[in-house]
């Protein structure tokens, strides 16, 4: 759980650096690894909310519920790297 809370705590802010380096040097790689590193901060919040949920009240379900609903992110995110 400590690790995921780091990854969901760091990744955010290396996103978005790494959206502005893409930017400053028109690269379109670099900003599609951008945005898969927004994903997994996305992929890290979701697991430590479904952690949590289960290890206080036994909501065993709780991590599959938060993974579909993380599917509308990812797909906005997937169409946003495609243009």
């Amino acid at each position: 759980m400590v690790l995921t809370a780091i990854s969901a705590l760091a990744m955010p802010f290396l996103g978005w650096a790494k959206l502005r380096t893409a930017t400053a040097l028109g690269s379109g790689a670099l900003r599609a690894d951008a945005y898969e590193t927004i994903t997994c901060s996305w992929l890290s919040l979701t697991t430590l909310t479904g952690l949590i949920l289960n290890a206080a009240f036994g909501w065993w379900w709780a991590d599959p519920v938060a993974a579909l609903g993380i599917v509308p992110l990812v797909v906005r995110g997937d169409l946003r790297v495609a243009r």
